[in-house]
């Protein structure tokens, strides 16, 4: 039996998604957490649940890192290397709020997330039309 729903509707996820789904989901929990952090940064508890986002989004990306380095990966070489740049990006923007937070730091990597999920989404939508 699962403890709360949440950790129920995970394991449904994990096996009935697909990959961009997945992926999908993925992004806009890291954007969440993160959006989390910046709305309630003057709380107490702020730097833990900020640790725990900055590692969560950077454990994502690295996992998109070597998926993207893949030599098998069908996505075109340009989008690689566009994502593998995008992620860089996103590497340097987490270590520097690592180094130095700030709630303004965070906006760039919400915005990243939130819209390679939107375009995820947007590709199973058309793609199932």
């Amino acid at each position: 039996m699962y403890a709360n729903p949440l950790q129920m509707y995970e394991s449904v996820s994990k096996t009935t998604l697909s990959g961009r789904e997945i992926e999908a989901a993925v992004l806009t929990k890291a954007a969440l957490k993160l959006k989390e952090c910046q709305t309630r940064w003057h709380e107490e508890g702020r730097q833990e649940k900020l640790d725990e986002a900055l590692r969560f989004n950077q454990r994502m990306w690295s996992v998109f890192q070597g998926e993207l380095g893949r030599k098998d990966n069908p996505l075109p070489t340009p989008l690689k290397r566009d994502l593998l740049r995008l992620s860089a990006f996103v590497d340097k923007r987490i270590f520097e709020t690592m180094a130095y937070p700030s709630p303004e730091k965070l906006t760039a990597i919400i915005e990243i997330n939130q819209n390679i999920a939107a375009g995820l989404r947007e590709g199973l939508a058309t793609h199932d039309n």
